[in-house]
């Protein structure tokens, strides 16, 4: 009896051990190069799956030029890809743009990436740049070299010189589309944004959510496709167009409350744990092979 118990008690150890050697799954999605060959899938949440059959996002289109292409993340489901093809050509209309600089949208099978980008997993994700696509002739060098503009005032609590009508237009457009989740952007966007739309309907103000950063770039989340059973939805944002909060945001940036004094007692932070492959859904091992 003594005897089983060890045995069962050394299994536990042994495997343990097993889990803390098995390589980061940012190192194992990270090293992969191309899509795999299955049906489009998102597997999993946006900060823990994986995406199989996803499909590159063409490095130049009619409308959009894809960014920072040494990092490879211009990969997506093929409903990511077809939004940016129809965002960028109504972008492409608005006075001074030619269409929409993309930035990451995620690698070729999703997963963590090794930049510690914490969503971006399934392939429903997509960063598009602040900066005005004036010219969509860039080459490889300067589409590296290159940068975004802000367009944040006094930490964020305002807009700055650089929004436009056009970035309004354009954000706006972007929400309205029924397969778009939420839009982050920071909060003194949003806050202007509340200001400037004088129309009836303002529901699509719901999706556009302030947060932390994003002044370079806008940030759009898109809904599970239908029929994808292994992919997780975040929850929907609150009800109402959501601009009080947003005004609670911009009043916190320009007031900050004061920091709570910490509990001695309390336990120390613990730092956010990497996901290997074993946290992630099962298909992700399958769509590594």
């Amino acid at each position: 009896m003594h005897v089983r118990i060890w045995a069962i008690v050394l299994a536990f150890v042994f495997l343990g051990a097993s889990a803390q050697a098995a390589p980061l799954a940012k190192t194992l999605f990270g090293a992969q190069t191309d899509g795999s060959p299955h049906r489009a899938a998102p597997f999993g949440s946006y900060s823990q799956g994986c995406v199989a059959g996803a499909v590159q996002l063409p490095e130049t289109g009619p409308t959009w030029q894809a960014m920072r292409l040494s990092r490879n993340r211009n990969w997506g489901h093929p409903e990511v890809i077809d939004y940016i093809e129809k965002l960028s050509a109504f972008a492409a209309r608005q006075p001074g743009w030619q269409g929409l600089y993309i930035g990451d949208i995620s690698q070729p099978r999703g997963g963590p990436m090794l930049s510690g980008h914490r969503s971006h997993q399934i392939g429903l994700d997509v960063d598009i740049w602040m900066l005005p696509a004036s010219r969509i002739t860039l080459s490889r060098a300067e589409r590296e070299s290159i940068s975004s503009i802000s367009l944040r005032r006094n930490g964020g609590a305002f807009v700055n010189d650089n929004w436009s009508r056009a970035h309004h237009r354009i954000l706006k457009k972007a929400a309205q589309d029924p397969r778009v989740a939420r839009i982050f952007v920071f909060p003194g966007a949003k806050v202007q944004m509340c200001k400037d739309e004088r129309g009836l309907t303002r529901g699509w103000l719901r999706k556009i959510r302030p947060w932390y950063g994003h002044h370079y770039h806008f940030h759009v989340r898109l809904k599970c496709p239908a029929g994808a059973t292994g992919c997780v939805n975040q929850d929907p944002p609150p009800p109402g167009n959501g601009c009080a909060e947003a005004e609670t945001w911009v009043q916190n940036i320009i007031n900050p409350p004061p920091p709570q004094p910490r509990d001695p007692n309390a336990p120390a932070p613990q730092p956010r744990r990497e996901w290997r492959l074993a946290d992630l859904p099962q298909q992700c091992a399958a769509i590594l092979q």
